[in-house]
């Protein structure tokens, strides 16, 4: 190990520090961030001051995370950090559906529900079906794949951010397909919304001259046996802020049209008590794997 520790041999007598038997995966992750890490420190000329506020940022960051706010997903989200890894661990291959992020809402367990049940508990919100179908990238229908779906309502709000207005678990569900792979339920388009801006991550966006806001859209996460699970989501295409979503998840393979429904039969057939409604559908391509 050196013994003298200067700005050229930082990295490496951090890196000697490891251990032998430091898990191999482990030790290769370590080695390039404090390569990065420090490469960056030099790069910038990193003052006291500055990595004291660093430090600081980042402390306030996890204080504001719970059960139901993740800051650090947020942070890594409109950093781009969140898309980068999602991308680079579902590489679409041919005609499967394209991933997007989790995001930092999935935290409350999505109630089982019946194909075509509402997932709207208020009733406010223009009234909306979604359909669609779960295949392989042959075609082949994925009976018994499951659909965890997740949205915010009309006015932009998730159900854990009113839990004095909307009822736990709005604009949530879990599905399963039918034989065919097909599932459909009812909901309300969703609105845009902007991200949450009273923590540090707001902060950041408004030093950096950013707006906080996401298109509307919907949350997938989609399993099927032998399958690999995929989170997406569809984004309602006409949607404000669909060029710059602030997280940058959008994909345009996932834009999709909710179309205006104004036919008494298709009411009928979904269930719908009042016209017009919209209409949006939606096949989802698993891509085969563990």
């Amino acid at each position: 190990m050196a013994t003298d520790f200067t700005e050229e041999t930082a990295a490496d007598a951090v890196i000697e520090s490891f251990a032998p038997d430091t898990d191999p995966r482990l030790r290769e992750i370590l080695t390039s961030l404090v390569r990065h890490l420090h490469g960056f420190a030099r790069e910038v000329e990193l003052t006291i001051p500055e990595w004291e506020k660093a430090i600081d940022f980042l402390t306030r960051v996890g204080h504001k995370c719970d059960d139901e706010r993740q800051e650090f997903i947020l942070l890594s989200d409109v950093l781009g950090l969140s898309m980068l890894t999602e991308t680079i661990s579902n590489r679409k291959f041919g005609v499967a559906t394209e991933s997007t992020v989790l995001g930092p809402f999935h935290v409350v367990e999505s109630p089982v529900r019946d194909l075509g049940d509402n997932v709207d508990l208020v009733g406010t919100g223009t009234p909306c079906v979604v359909t669609g179908r779960v295949v392989s990238v042959d075609g082949t229908p994925l009976p018994g794949a499951t659909i965890d779906v997740w949205q915010a309502n009309d006015q932009g709000f998730y159900d854990v951010q009113q839990p004095e207005v909307q009822p736990r678990t709005n604009g949530r569900g879990l599905f399963t397909a039918d034989e065919d792979g097909r599932f459909w339920f009812r909901t309300i388009v969703p609105s845009f919304y902007p991200i949450p801006t009273d923590g540090p991550v707001g902060e950041l966006l408004n030093a950096t001259g950013r707006h906080a806001f996401r298109p509307a859209h919907i949350h997938f996460i989609v399993e099927a046996p032998s399958h690999r699970p995929l989170t997406t989501h569809i984004f309602v295409a006409g949607s404000q802020y669909i060029e710059s979503d602030t997280v940058f998840a959008v994909k345009k393979s996932l834009v999709v049209d909710f179309k205006e429904v104004t036919d008494e039969t298709k009411a009928e057939q979904w269930h719908m008590t009042k016209l017009p409604f919209r209409h949006a559908d939606f096949e989802i391509i698993m891509q085969p794997g563990s």
